[in-house]
């Protein structure tokens, strides 16, 4: 049978979304998808292309209504959208779970599959067929009624958990800050985040200087202050935010709700005939097993703490030569820059002059363009939800291929951290055109003074490359089946790779006068400081490294471990972990986990230790461009024809061996962090 669809796919006018109408749209539009389905599967009677396209019109046109509104509440967070987004929530999860659990839907998916017209369709198509049988298996599309029923309570209420554990950390840090009556206390931080202070205290019509828990307000004054018990304060206010411990002792604590989030995900788990919800993780990753994950963390564990431990002894010296009797862990922000500073002579701070954002941006562009042919065109008086957003085309060979919105600055309402997430997702039309992919890219900088531009420091720089890199790997999708173009299907533990792949460019000689310039002369980043900063670059990498670690085996470990008959804390799991790979003492008050939005509001439960896995692989393939050039057009070509184009429609193993032409190893991770020596 043949089916008529069609669409148009205009931007979002995010002016026009009303958070008083979303609810009632929403509703709308879930009663036409369920009416459009059930009708489509009562004539159907031989699936062929044209059920996939309907079912991925339907998907996409819900899609669309609920991205930008997903997106504002991460960026223009008011109480009326709150609320508003609060309410379609359980509708939303409730909606994926009654389709997951339709048996008439997964029988038409299942015909396809073992049919002649399975074969007639493209590789990208067949994928996503897979994917969609697979994922019709993790809703629970085999339990009996009772169990699927159940299925969708936990599915729902864990939906609602989420999103309170991420306002709780959003309400938790803008909840909070400190008011400094005299710039005395404040010696030894920067002018320019002194400078923000001052303004963000008239911001709040306060006397003095005001210091938030946003990270460009807080960690300039970890890394600077000269006052021990200023510090101490900050550092107490932001570990302890959402917790029952702190300032705020109790409110918006999480302690509760990550309780709940775990007894849910392993119940859910168990129905699925899972021993544990870090196997129902790993049932969709290219990691086969948690015990093969802890091995790959233990592993790289071992070759790092020896660099750890040399680190910390290192910076517990050269605080103990300043006078420092104790090294607490609000001292190590502090001592450790200033023993970047004695070892290197520079400092994040003085880099800041040389890589204005606008600069910055314009040259990244530039980078990814000569190695991608590519051209990027701005596109202004384009409807968006700040003044500060600004629009996109991505061009190749003169057409443009993709859009996206960039959004940098840090400001109230906004949630902290960077992230892409997707506004279009390309795909073919039943009219033949290919609606374009367009892309959300969000960071939290220093914004604009009255007296400097946006500033940004060397590891702002490297996190804008790291998320423009998963933006191209939606935008330059050439896969046209919704469900596995860009970064749709492809297994977590390996979405990062594009990511991190791109960061290498922040730190190489002939890619850093196109991404610097002093704001005042133009000047490109001097040789000098330049070499400084290439020496400084595993400036405590092993710290860094078992850091890590140990967020992805406490992450593992919580889910894996996990017992109904003998439970155990979350704070006494994390306690454990920091036994084997902490290599300095953290404070009992320290809740760190109650602001793990990753792997409890987010994507990353049980699965952490992808930005590690996906690390390997990334610094596996840059290996290449190190052979051959990192402007090298050819190596460029493969990098985007065989990882960036094809999106989820082939295996990742796969596509790193036909970019490679070998399974990965792990040495150039090694050697890139300075744990291992390069040979040469």
């Amino acid at each position: 049978m043949t089916i008529s669809i069609s669409d148009t796919s205009p931007l979002p006018v995010f002016s026009n979304i009303k958070p008083e109408e979303i609810e009632s749209k929403l509703d709308q539009k879930l009663a036409k998808n369920r009416q459009r389905i059930s009708e489509l599967l009562q004539v159907i009677q031989q699936p062929d292309a044209s059920f996939l396209n309907a079912m991925e019109q339907w998907d996409d046109e819900l899609d669309q209504l609920w991205s930008p509104i997903s997106h504002l509440h991460g960026v223009k967070n008011s109480s009326e959208l709150r609320e508003a987004y609060n309410a379609c929530l359980p509708k939303l999860t409730e909606y994926a779970t009654e389709m997951g659990q339709n048996k008439h839907l997964y029988n038409a998916y299942q015909t396809l599959a073992e049919s002649d017209a399975y074969l007639e369709l493209s590789v990208a198509q067949r994928k996503a067929v897979d994917n969609a049988l697979r994922d019709f298996q993790l809703s629970g599309i085999a339990l009996e009624d009772d169990q699927q029923r159940r299925f969708g309570d936990i599915k729902k209420r864990l939906a609602e958990l989420s999103t309170q554990f991420s306002n709780n950390v959003l309400d938790a840090t803008h909840g909070w800050h400190k008011q400094v009556d005299h710039v005395e206390d404040l010696a030894g931080i920067p002018d320019s985040a002194v400078a923000s202070y001052r303004q963000a205290a008239k911001a709040k019509s306060q006397q003095g200087y005001v210091i938030s828990l946003d990270i460009p307000s807080y960690l300039p004054l970890m890394q600077y202050c000269d006052n021990a018990s200023l510090r101490r304060e900050m550092y107490t206010a932001y570990t302890t935010r959402a917790s029952d411990q702190g300032p705020n002792t109790g409110q918006w604590d999480n302690s509760v709700l990550m309780d709940e989030i775990l007894s849910l995900r392993h119940e859910l788990s168990l129905l699925l005939g899972f021993e544990n919800y870090a196997q129902r993780s790993l049932a969709t990753k290219m990691s086969e097993t948690p015990e093969q994950v802890e091995l790959f963390l233990l592993d790289l564990a071992e070759k790092s703490l020896p660099v750890a431990r040399q680190d910390f002894v290192e910076l517990q010296t050269f605080a103990s030569e300043q006078g420092l009797a104790q090294l607490e862990a609000w001292d190590v922000p502090y001592y450790s820059e200033k023993l970047r500073l004695k070892k290197y002579a520079l400092s994040q701070e003085e880099l800041r002059p040389y890589f204005p954002a606008d600069k910055v941006i314009d040259g990244m562009f530039t980078i990814v363009g000569k190695l991608f042919n590519l051209e990027f065109s701005p596109l202004n008086s384009i409807d968006s939800w700040h003044p500060d957003v600004k629009f996109f085309q991505v061009l190749r060979d003169g057409n443009v291929i993709a859009k996206f919105y960039l959004d940098i600055f840090a400001r109230e309402q906004k949630r902290g951290g960077a992230w892409m997430a997707d506004c279009r997702v390309r795909r073919k039309l039943s009219s033949g055109e290919i609606q374009l992919p367009v892309a959300f890219l969000t960071c939290n900088f220093t914004p604009p003074s009255a007296t400097a531009p946006s500033l940004l420091t060397h590891n702002e720089v490297t996190t804008l490359f790291h998320e423009f890199g998963h933006g191209l790997h939606h935008m330059l999708t050439e896969i046209d089946c919704a469900a596995v173009s860009g970064i749709n299907g492809v297994p977590w533990d390996a979405v990062e790779l594009p990511s991190q792949f791109l960061e290498n460019w922040c730190w190489e000689k002939e890619a850093i006068p196109l991404i610097s310039g002093h704001y005042q002369t133009g000047e490109v980043l001097p040789d000098d400081m330049l070499e400084k900063m290439l020496a400084a670059r595993n400036f405590q990498a092993g710290l860094i490294m078992v850091r890590q670690l140990e967020f992805a085996l406490f992450d593992m470990k919580i889910h894996g471990e996990y017992s109904v008959d003998h439970p155990r804390s979350i704070q006494t799991v994390l306690d454990e972990v920091r036994g084997k790979l902490a290599v300095y003492s953290i404070p009992d008050f320290n809740r760190f986990q109650h602001s793990f939005g990753h792997i409890f509001a987010g994507g990353y439960a049980a699965g952490y230790y992808s930005y590690k896995w996906a690390e390997v692989l990334s610094a596996d393939a840059f290996s290449k461009f190190e052979a051959d050039g990192i402007f090298n057009r050819s190596t460029g070509e493969k990098f985007l024809t065989e990882i960036l184009q094809q999106g989820g429609s082939q295996e990742p193993s796969v596509l790193f061996r036909n970019f490679m032409g070998r399974d990965p190893n792990v040495d150039a991770l090694l050697r890139h962090n300075g744990i291992v020596r390069s040979k040469n």
